[in-house]
């Protein structure tokens, strides 16, 4: 009897760490295949970055697509993106998110034999100061690891180093309101005939969770000027199906405002519109 006892207890020791090794493996396989499959993009609104930012600790993977809505020649490429976020300050007020991603077109081009970008963002919570007091981030994002000025014909550069600065305050029933501004790279974003001012602009975005329908539903609308490839008007919708994880499903409209010139040769920066899914998981 006390033989089998012990085989027995010897039994539920070794399913025990059979179930948790198994557990930790596909975790591990999870996080590898994630971040082995990325967009260099903060924590975000839709398309442009929010006043959020991770704490200490914190950790979110995003898988991001971005998907054409037609296949014409002038549509523009396609984008799968992922990547990893986290948090390395203490404070519950401050916090500074950084960031790095692998991103790709799928279509065997020169950035994309260099898929490697990064980000970082200091942000500060509303009220932090003082009563009313808006929410503040500063950071920069799409910084590349490839510039060949003298690369003919078109001298790419995947260092596009957008710099940005944004207010946010959220507003009763109204919800979240956020301007700012960025400045990049003018060479990296030229697009067509716009090899000027193409490279600062305004950012825009409003959010609010919609908490008469459910506290997992989330709605917003962003904008980025700019008449470069990442200039855009979006609008999508969330929902966090547990604390974790989270998936938002938006359209994109690509420089809406932009002329086509004879120079563009009938290409819009950007491409055609696009349908976006972006699934985020936090951890812990």
């Amino acid at each position: 009897m006390k033989v089998q006892q012990k085989l027995s207890v010897m039994c539920h020791v070794v399913n025990h760490s059979i179930q948790t090794v198994t557990t930790a493996a596909i975790t591990l396989c999870i996080a590898i295949i994630t971040c082995s499959t990325a967009f260099s993009a903060p924590s975000a609104q839709i398309n442009i970055p929010s006043t959020d930012a991770k704490g200490l600790g914190e950790v979110a993977i995003a898988v991001t697509n971005y998907a054409k809505f037609s296949s014409k020649p002038d549509t523009g490429t396609n984008l799968f993106s992922a990547g990893v976020e986290t948090g390395v300050l203490p404070f519950e007020k401050v916090k500074l998110e950084i960031g790095a991603d692998y991103n790709t077109s799928g279509t065997s081009s020169v950035a994309d034999d260099h898929p490697i970008y990064f980000n970082a963002k200091l942000a500060t919570a509303e009220d932090l100061f003082f009563s009313g007091m808006p929410a503040i981030a500063v950071g920069a994002y799409n910084l590349g690891s490839y510039d060949k000025p003298e690369r003919q014909p078109d001298g790419l550069s995947t260092r596009q180093n957008v710099s940005y600065a944004l207010l946010a305050k959220t507003l009763p029933v109204i919800g979240r309101l956020s301007v700012g501004s960025y400045y990049g790279s003018a060479r990296a974003l030229a697009v067509g005939s716009n090899q000027s001012h193409n490279n600062s602009g305004v950012m825009a975005s409003w959010d609010r969770i919609i908490s008469e329908v459910s506290d997992k539903l989330w709605l917003g609308m962003d904008y980025m000027s700019g008449n470069n490839a990442n200039g855009e008007i979006s609008f999508g919708g969330s929902w966090s199906f547990t604390k974790q994880v989270t998936l938002l499903v938006g359209v994109v409209v690509y420089n809406p405002f932009y002329t086509v010139s004879q120079a563009d040769n009938g290409l819009l920066p950007g491409g055609k519109p696009a349908l976006t899914t972006q699934l985020t998981i936090n951890l812990p």
